[in-house]
């Protein structure tokens, strides 16, 4: 099995004023992507921003950064559904309505830091449901030992089919917090066909992902979950942190997987890989 590396490039709260080098237009998301799959990355999770760099559900915004990622190269795109904690679910919810290979799905609304995430259960069963219609692959966002238990009841009613995807989320405040046990207690509550893969935010990003990796999981590496490349040194770009994230990969002897292989891994529709 090899493992699938997901740069996420920008994320819902960074701004250039906290690293430079955060892309948030169209053209610089798009540039760095393809620099990210150049270095291994054959998934691209992607949030948009407005012309002002805020958090945006635009749907045009949106299709012409598909686009133009799209032109550079031929990684699989996830678009995030979590958009911003600004923007309202139903504004959310639209952006499966592009069909991409992959989209999040957020199970429960909560506190994340000094604002609220707010996925209401209707809404939710309503965005699973609609991303089957559309043959969207859910990747589940998890950020507490409960969010995991509501995906299951997801599944339980047949909104969503497995092998579950999910995506668990340490360091967020109002989430776990990200230590090892944390991360040791969810995989071991994964159902064993489970594909996963950790998101370490901030300081734990380099520890947990190393973790993650050397127990069977994928990885996710960008400017999103941390602006350092190590202490007092920020990140130029995305590509120093999948660069990063592929060696930690390589030291532990596993294969990094190629857009084809990711695709098939985690049993994407076929030809996913080459809808554009």
């Amino acid at each position: 099995m090899s493992v699938v590396i997901t740069v996420a490039p920008t994320g819902p709260i960074a701004s250039k004023a906290d690293n430079p080098s955060l892309p948030t237009q169209p053209e610089e998301i798009a540039d760095q992507v393809a620099a990210a799959y150049q270095a291994g990355a054959s998934v691209a999770h992607l949030h948009l921003r407005d012309e002002q760099d805020r958090p945006t559900a635009d749907l045009d915004i949106a299709r012409r950064t598909i686009d133009l990622i799209a032109e550079r190269c031929p990684i699989l795109v996830q678009l995030s559904t979590g958009v911003g904690l600004s923007v309202p679910f139903e504004e959310r919810e639209k952006m499966v309505e592009l069909r991409p290979a992959m989209a999040t799905l957020n199970p429960c609304s909560m506190s994340f830091g000094a604002g609220e995430f707010l996925n209401p259960p209707a809404g939710v069963r309503r965005l699973a449901a609609r991303m089957q219609e559309l043959g969207v692959k859910p990747e589940l966002e998890i950020y507490d030992t409960g969010h995991l238990d509501a995906c299951l009841r997801l599944r339980d009613e047949g909104l969503l089919a497995e092998p579950l995807q999910f995506s668990i989320v340490l360091g967020v405040r109002g989430g776990m917090a990200a230590t090892p046990d944390n991360l040791m207690m969810m995989v071991r509550r994964l159902p064993a066909d489970a594909v996963w893969q950790v998101i370490a935010i901030g300081r734990a990003n380099l520890e947990l992902t190393a973790i993650g990796l050397a127990l069977g999981g994928n990885c996710r590496a960008g400017l999103e979950d941390t602006l350092y490349l190590r202490k007092g040194e920020q990140a130029v770009g995305n590509v120093p942190l999948v660069t990063r994230a592929r060696k930690l990969a390589e030291d532990l002897d596993l294969q990094v997987a190629d857009v084809a292989q990711a695709a098939r891994q985690l049993q994407l529709p076929e030809g996913a890989e080459n809808a554009r």
